[in-house]
């Protein structure tokens, strides 16, 4: 990697989870009846493919200092019917939407610590939302499990309940990283979990780990990857540490930023990550994401059907993706619409009879069209204004703001499009910006996103 350019390009930015970026969401009050009103119109038109569900169970007996997800610390674990009992409530106040049994595509289940819950609760969860519901043709079932609390039963339940793939938090492996960012997790433990879900017939297990972490060596991080290629996953997800303790608070303060690997130093770690993967047969899926060629994400990869939501990279493209539980984000295509990020005011509302949104954005046809070009960008590192319909105003300043990039061979231009080429691929949310109207008219005045490499 040539260094200038890691520092003259390595400033914060946005992970395009979204456009609008939720700093840029419409700051007045969220139109309730609105926000339903896009919901229903896009599951009428879209029902028959398949709708997509994000439920969010935000539990963790422990605090990684790490961490930036909304979560509840807690090792009482009676406060996993209440909650389930809340997240059946929202799903049945979304079903009373409908007009028509809602065809699920995907569900995954983030957090927190999914796995906090016990088997039988898991369960519960799953068939209560699965009840008056249909099944696409080829649906897709995940979850995310902390390895220190994931049972061979919770394993075989979810199974038995239609789920194929899960990811591992793996992080790192050094013990001194571990400890400083309060996850203690022996190589043993991943690799029983993981062993356990190949026997009992996962066909995509993904371990995540995490670069720039305090106390990251160049050393340790070769180490890390190896125990992990020892295992062989299907696929890999290698983020960014994201240092933001502004908004993440007290947990990101538990060390000294001086303990963060730097700029150059920080991307080294990713590089030698990219070249030991390739080198053990992974494949880099748009960003951050590696995969081998038999996992299904290379082959969305290929025939250019990547998705990407907040959930991150998906192989389901689905216009509607319902959010339940605490602090989840809804996608109606037309419109976000975030919950509650507190668990007892998320279950109070929803027990009166109310979806819990609090805050959100509907798009206007400008934000659309952006938002697609965002997304062919960060999916497969191009995209196309032939169409009228991909035009927008201001569409011809988009060339200037990428003149430099363009410069040091980071952008190709052609008639009416553009395209980064492979050794561009780190720098991939600085183009985005340059299409981000709502980034480019207000810009921020104190620093709210990540560094961009």
């Amino acid at each position: 990697m040539n260094q200038d350019l890691i520092r003259k390009y390595n400033v914060p930015g946005p992970r395009y989870t979204s456009y609008p970026t939720v700093p840029y969401w419409d700051k007045s009050e969220l139109d309730y009846n609105l926000w339903l009103e896009s919901v229903r119109k896009t599951f009428n038109a879209t029902n028959r493919q398949g709708i997509s569900l994000y439920i969010h169970l935000p539990f963790c007996e422990d605090l990684c200092t790490f961490c930036g997800c909304h979560k509840r610390i807690t090792k009482r674990h009676s406060v996993e019917t209440p909650y389930i009992e809340a997240v059946l409530k929202e799903w049945k106040l979304y079903r009373e939407l409908f007009s028509e049994a809602p065809r699920i595509k995907e569900i995954h289940l983030g957090g927190g610590t999914p796995t906090f819950f016990n088997a039988g609760n898991l369960k519960r969860l799953i068939e209560g939302i699965l009840e008056q519901a249909d099944l696409a043709a080829e649906f897709e079932f995940s979850f995310e499990a902390h390895p220190n609390h994931t049972s061979k039963d919770q394993l075989k339940t979810l199974f038995d309940l239609g789920f194929r793939r899960n990811s591992f938090g793996v992080q790192d492996y050094d013990p001194k990283v571990q400890k400083v960012i309060n996850r203690i997790q022996p190589f043993e433990n991943v690799q029983r979990v993981h062993e356990w879900s190949k026997e009992i017939g996962y066909t995509s297990i993904s371990h995540d780990l995490v670069f720039g972490l305090p106390l990251q060596t160049m050393d340790n991080v070769k180490r890390t990857i190896e125990l992990t290629n020892s295992l062989r996953p299907d696929r890999l997800a290698y983020y960014s540490y994201a240092h933001v303790p502004w908004i993440k608070g007290l947990g990101q303060r538990g060390y000294d930023e001086n303990d963060l690997p730097k700029d150059e130093e920080k991307r080294a770690l990713y590089e030698i990550g990219k070249q030991l993967f390739d080198e053990n047969g992974y494949v880099e899926i748009g960003m951050d994401h590696f995969a081998l060629e038999s996992d299904n994400m290379y082959q969305a990869m290929i025939e250019e059907k990547l998705h990407r939501n907040f959930m991150g990279y998906t192989t389901n493209n689905t216009k509607l993706m319902i959010g339940l539980g605490m602090s989840s984000i809804s996608d109606s295509w037309t419109g976000f619409a975030q919950n509650v990020k507190s668990v007892e005011e998320y279950e109070s509302i929803v027990h009166n009879g109310k979806i819990p949104v609090f805050r959100g954005h509907l798009l206007n046809e400008e934000d659309l069209v952006i938002r697609q070009h965002i997304l062919n960008i960060m999916c497969h590192f191009k995209t196309d204004w032939s169409d009228p319909a991909m035009q927008f105003e201001g569409l011809e300043n988009v060339h200037a703001r990428l003149e430099e990039m363009e410069l040091d061979g980071l952008v190709k231009f052609s008639e009416n499009g553009i395209e980064l080429p492979e050794e561009a691929r780190p720098y991939v949310r600085n183009v985005c910006m340059a299409f981000d109207l709502k980034l480019l008219r207000s810009k921020p005045t104190t620093r709210i996103f990540s560094m961009t490499i």
